[in-house]
């Protein structure tokens, strides 16, 4: 979970503008753990110390001695100040570095903000239409639940490096605020090590679940409030956007089922065209969902819709990094027919909502809808 936020999101374009797709919190696709060991007995009883879940969550996303060596937390792949997303990487250096030094993942790290309210994966089966997979944290929706993606980050030879669960258990045991775990539970909570790190995991899911992940403080949230006023550009922006530019076919603009607010994603997995980012040190081919769900290539190079909300923070854009600017993306998504790109993975490519669909937009056209999408990020004071 290299440097990272009820909770964390995603955003459209034609079919699904700004696949700007991520992977676990820093970026891999390491899988289990090797089995936990069993830390040394502490003759020192450990205080309680008042706190909420919430609170304990906060400290454990901003603890930089949850590493091995230390130095790294969630913080530093998704910092509050660009989004919850990593403020070190770039188009030419697009993923994250782990603790250790020369360690990378393979993907550009995604947003945690309101990844809260992404459901688990599911094979959805609707009548007439074929089957398709929605939802799942991480873009190739790996892990089901928040507490899960939470806890493989500190695992991850190219993240936290911690060599097991009772490295994570023991820094948090030795950690100023361990007396809150004890508060929430018992004084023998950090003596069974799957246990305590489930404590720890499902605690970080609930600071990430807080509104100062998930705040919903854009001027377009103030403009669905009657608080704000777009700009012209802004106005034909969000027009285009769910209009004629189809960004909203797959960045939708529906709202939650727990509340009115929305995410501007589908949650479903889409494989757009995303070029190659020569500059990605995995040098792979990434399948993304194909890599997760087994014998199924018709998967390949699919990722799951991003939230767009605070996009104009998160850059580079999609899950390799491979755009710099959202004047990048909004032009990819235009041209993408055009000859002048070569896919990643040209399997199971979509063909609807972009490209030839929409390579009428013009300059200003484009100019307009990476107006609209700055409206997304929070922080706005009406």
């Amino acid at each position: 979970m290299k440097k990272t936020n009820l909770m964390t999101l995603a955003i459209a374009l034609p079919t699904t503008l700004l696949a700007l797709t991520l992977t676990a919190c820093g970026g891999g696709s390491e899988d289990a753990p090797p089995p936990a060991a069993t830390p040394p007995a502490s003759t020192t009883p450990i205080a309680p110390l008042a706190g909420t879940e919430e609170e304990l969550g906060r400290k454990l996303f901003f603890d930089a001695n949850l590493s091995v060596p230390a130095g790294q937390s969630c913080a530093n792949c998704h910092d509050p100040d660009t989004g919850f997303a990593d403020p070190a990487v770039s188009q030419n250096a697009p993923v994250s570095e782990g603790a250790v030094a020369g360690e990378f993942g393979n993907r550009n790290a995604p947003t945690a903000a309101y990844a809260a309210f992404i459901p688990a994966r599911t094979l959805e089966t609707p009548n007439g239409v074929t089957p398709f997979y929605q939802g799942g944290l991480f873009l190739d929706g790996r892990r089901d639940t928040l507490a899960e993606q939470a806890g493989d980050p500190f695992l991850n030879p190219a993240e936290m490096a911690n060599p097991d669960k009772a490295a994570v258990v023991n820094a948090v045991k030795a950690s100023d605020y361990a007396g809150i775990m004890v508060y929430l539970n018992d004084e023998n909570v950090f003596d069974n090590v799957d246990a305590a790190y489930a404590k720890i995991t499902e605690a970080i899911a609930a600071f990430e679940k807080t509104s100062e992940v998930n705040p919903f403080t854009s001027k377009y949230d103030y403009y669905l409030a009657s608080q704000y006023i777009m700009t012209a550009e802004e106005a034909n922006g969000l027009t285009l956007f769910q209009g004629n530019a189809l960004c909203s076919t797959c960045h939708t603009l529906d709202p939650l089922s727990v509340n009115s607010d929305n995410l501007f994603t589908d949650f479903r997995y889409w494989n757009i065209g995303t070029p190659t980012n020569p500059n990605n040190p995995a040098r792979a081919i990434d399948l993304g969902l194909g890599a997760v769900i087994n014998n199924d290539a018709a998967q390949d190079g699919r990722f799951r819709t991003p939230t767009l909300r605070n996009v104009e923070l998160t850059a580079p854009y999609m899950h390799n990094g491979v755009f710099a600017t959202l004047e990048d993306v909004v032009n990819f998504y235009v041209t993408r027919d055009n000859g002048r790109w070569t896919p990643e993975v040209s399997d199971n490519m979509e063909t609807t909502n972009i490209g030839i669909d929409i390579d009428f937009l013009e300059n200003q056209d484009e100019a307009d809808l990476v107006a609209f999408l700055k409206t997304l990020t929070d922080g706005y004071t009406p």
